[in-house]
């Protein structure tokens, strides 16, 4: 089984200067309930499909199964998605041995900028770059799953 183990950080500063590349994200979920999510979602010119289970450990940890698909099948299930679709930016940016997803985000969650290390272990030690700021790892309100029925601007 495939175990996702990640922290998750408001962003506070210049981190485009460091990135490596950068893709489009457009991301729509057919079914979270119970913890447990089945997304779609296109990047750029390629489609996944992936079921997550509900977090362990604070958030930290938890189930994930992902596998390419077609496209055209994504645009296709994307018509199923419940709630509003989910528009970013990702940009990879390497800090020592590890790749930070920055995701910054679009639409009606305008204003977040968000950042995810995975990790091998729940323990393993990770660097913070300067520009990484509160982590915000647990919090459901940074769920991409949340963020399509709850979204940023009305936060505020």
């Amino acid at each position: 089984m495939a175990q996702e183990i990640e922290r998750k950080f408001l962003v506070a500063g210049d981190y485009k200067s460091a990135a490596v590349s950068s893709s489009h994200i457009v991301q729509g979920y057919i079914c979270s309930t119970g913890g447990r999510t089945v997304r779609v979602r296109l990047r750029d010119e390629r489609a996944y499909l992936t079921i997550k289970g509900a977090s362990d450990d604070g958030g930290l940890s938890r189930f994930e199964w992902e596998t390419e698909i077609p496209s055209g099948d994504a645009r296709e299930l994307l018509h199923l998605a419940v709630g509003a679709l989910i528009d970013k930016h990702r940009y990879l940016v390497p800090v020592g041995r590890h790749i930070f997803e920055v995701d910054e985000f679009h639409g009606d969650n305008e204003g977040l900028t968000l950042a995810e290390v995975e990790l091998t272990r729940v323990d393993e030690e990770y660097p913070r770059p300067e520009w990484l700021g509160r982590e915000v790892t647990g919090d459901r309100r940074y769920y991409n799953s949340h963020l399509r029925s709850y979204p940023y601007k009305e936060w505020k």
